[in-house]
């Protein structure tokens, strides 16, 4: 999934915004700065790709085209993609690679294609036989990448071993003039239809006045469709009221107080199908509340794409056991005075979340950064520094290499 390689640990430098839709370029090094005698190769010839469904196949149409003015003798030509997509057939003059999330990246599929032969100035060029990609059952909002190099970009030391297609070669023929592109890298959305049904399981609680008891509820995506957050922006929100009667002495990381009730966001921006995120609190019981119950329930923006609301919301119980007061039903004696202990609350969703599982119990599914809201992103190389944003749908891309540089 979409990423280029990259030869330096994840910067966290700001280099992009988000939007709904659109394509993304980063841009090569400036012209001051460039070798006016070198090649200049940039990638195109594609646009967004909306309406995908899954279990199908569609074509890259890419084209490869050298505005410098020295002819390049070797090109490479890495496509990525995101967890919800893989590729149908790959030749045998291209490797694949399988890449682990870590940082901010999600899994994903690279396919890094060589090919032998020049690229002259001028003149667009495009693969005999364009790269297919299938959308798997759980595609949804993902994410393509397209770079092209001089040189070989090596494999990702955080993915498995590469493996070498088995399809015929192909090679790079002329194409028509006018898709030829204009920057090196280029990132942009694939939509596919999907829908996701988001889930919340409560509690049902026991204990005497005096007594504090745990209090666990969950957050699930049961799928079909895996999600993914544009960078900056939350992926799900989470409120949590106590009964009546308690007061929260800890909370776990992701969550923050509102009145007497908790909102808590995810740990990660990815939410895989079948993943779950854990919410551990701990609850002193002040006094018996005749009828006290709680409640775990989704927040209430949209989400178009989950169409089930009768598993939006779920009680949290209560069973004072033994003496104590008795008093009517209210909100929590929590609210904002609870300590929080676990990881640390946020200021609108989650913090911190390099970690991958914290001492609160919290389960994560997709391995990234935690949702921060901040516009500090990684960037791509040194290249990339003069990144130009347009449109919306990027994912940055961050990699581990020891020996090459991308750029």
């Amino acid at each position: 999934m979409p990423m280029p390689p990259h030869n330096r640990r994840a910067s966290r430098a700001a280099v992009a915004a988000l939007g709904a839709a659109g394509l993304i370029t980063l841009a090569a090094a400036p012209a001051a700065f460039a070798d006016e005698t070198a090649p200049e190769l940039v990638v195109g010839g594609i646009e967004p790709i909306d309406g995908v469904q899954p279990g199908s196949t569609f074509e890259l149409p890419v084209t490869v085209a050298n505005k410098g003015t020295e002819a390049a003798e070797k090109v490479w030509v890495t496509y990525a993609v995101t967890r919800g997509l893989d590729f149908a057939e790959v030749p045998s003059n291209c490797r694949t690679q399988q890449v682990r999330s870590y940082d901010e990246m999600p899994e994903r599929w690279t396919v890094a294609c060589g090919f032998d032969q020049a690229v002259e100035p001028g003149v667009v060029y495009t693969p005999e036989r364009p790269l297919r990609v299938k959308a798997l059952d759980r595609a949804f909002n993902d994410e393509l990448l397209l770079r092209v190099d001089e040189n070989d970009p090596g494999p990702d030391e955080n993915g498995f071993p590469p493996v070498a297609g088995t399809a015929p070669a192909v090679k790079l023929v002329e194409a028509a003039a006018g898709g030829e592109g204009s920057a090196r890298v280029v990132i942009l959305p694939v939509t596919s239809v999907n829908t996701a049904d988001y889930q919340v399981t409560g509690a049902a609680l026991r204990g005497r006045v005096g007594e504090t008891v745990p209090m666990k509820v969950e957050f699930t995506n049961a799928g079909p469709a895996w999600f993914m957050a544009k960078v900056g922006e939350p992926t799900a929100r989470v409120v949590i009221t106590p009964p009546a009667g308690t007061s929260v002495v800890k909370t776990p990381g992701f969550c923050k107080a509102k009145g007497d009730a908790y909102e808590c966001g995810m740990s990660q921006r990815a939410l895989n199908e079948g993943g779950r995120e854990t919410y551990n609190f701990q609850l002193k019981i002040d006094k018996r509340v005749a009828h006290a119950k709680g409640s775990v329930a989704l927040s209430t923006e949209a989400r178009p794409f989950d169409p089930d609301k009768s598993n939006d919301k779920a009680d949290i119980t209560l069973d004072v056991t033994g003496g104590g007061s008795t008093g009517s039903p209210g909100g929590s004696t929590g609210g904002s005075g609870g300590s929080t202990g676990g990881s640390g609350g946020s200021s609108g969703g989650a913090v911190g979340g390099a970690s991958s599982t914290g001492g609160d119990g919290t389960t994560v599914n997709g391995g990234h950064l935690a949702e921060t809201g901040s516009s500090a992103l990684p960037i791509t190389g040194v290249a990339a520094a003069a990144a130009v944003v347009t449109g919306a749908g990027m994912l940055v891309i961050v990699r581990r290499r020891r020996a090459q540089s991308l750029n």
